[in-house]
């Protein structure tokens, strides 16, 4: 299994929109991709509301079976679709976890 993490600093504006609103509209795509994706196990977006100074804006955690999985996930056109919203800084860490 593989977990997908990524953490955000999103822009102050993007797309027309506010970081608030670019955070919510990302937040509801991303973890409505479950749907259109089936290879996404399991997938959860969270916004921070009380920011402090090394906060992020957004994160997101997913799993998925294998690495070819994640990137099947990543190519796909729905993903892509949610891209233009988290215009930032952008760090990722993807764990291969064994299975116990």
């Amino acid at each position: 299994m593989v977990k997908h993490i990524v953490l955000w600093t999103l822009h102050d504006n993007a797309e027309g929109n506010t970081k608030q609103q670019n955070a919510l509209l990302a937040k509801n795509r991303l973890e409505a991709l479950k749907e259109y994706i089936t290879d996404i196990i399991e997938i959860e977006v969270g916004i921070t509301h009380i920011g402090q100074g090394s906060s992020v804006d957004m994160a997101l955690y997913s799993t998925f079976e294998n690495e070819a999985a994640l990137k099947r996930y990543q190519a796909h056109p729905e993903h892509q679709k949610v891209l233009p919203f988290i215009t930032s800084t952008r760090h990722v860490i993807d764990d291969e976890v064994s299975p116990v």
